[in-house]
């Protein structure tokens, strides 16, 4: 078991010259990777599925304003919709880091219309690297500025379980 654990630790950080964790772990019996993602924002919890059924489910922190859904950059609002999970940084100013597809065709419509900028770069993300509140804190309050986070151990396991191009649904 720790031997597999350090071989996904270094196929994540690309020590394995750019071995994918994701290979070493199908390999595993029993071993599921994630087919879609459901954050639940009023609940605070991100379930991943596989094959329609509960595969993980996690407590989440939210923007400073999580009500409703992000209209521009700015208004610390979590995004609302389907989206899907695109670019990867295990290099990110947080405990690694994974960019959802926001803004979309409508948002940027809808945030034209209106004169101002949708915003970006949401992500799924762990505790910051250099933190200025307790771990505590963090995991018990909405901090972030519109990103999902999780505990450090919590990223680690999306992050091991998800790839690029999954859909994320975010609801209300």
């Amino acid at each position: 078991m720790i031997l597999r654990v350090l071989i996904l630790v270094a196929a994540m950080c690309g020590g394995l010259q750019g071995a994918r964790a994701d290979v070493f772990l199908a390999r595993e019996p029993g071993f599921q990777m994630a087919d879609r993602l459901v954050l639940r924002k009023a609940e605070r919890r991100l379930t991943l599925y596989r094959e329609g059924q509960p595969l993980r489910n996690y407590r989440v922190s939210l923007g400073l304003l999580p009500t409703g859904h992000k209209e521009q950059e700015g208004d610390f609002r979590t995004p609302e919709g389907r989206y899907m999970l695109t670019r990867r940084n295990s290099e990110s100013e947080f405990f690694l880091s994974i960019q959802i597809s926001y803004p979309d065709a409508a948002d940027m419509a809808a945030a034209a219309r209106s004169g101002v900028s949708p915003g970006g770069l949401i992500m799924i993300h762990g505790l910051p690297n250099v933190m200025r509140h307790s771990r505590d804190r963090y995991l018990a309050t909405d901090w972030t500025d519109g990103c999902i986070a999780l505990s450090n151990e919590d990223m680690l396991e999306v992050w091991l379980l998800t790839r690029p191009g999954l859909p994320i649904e975010i609801t209300p």
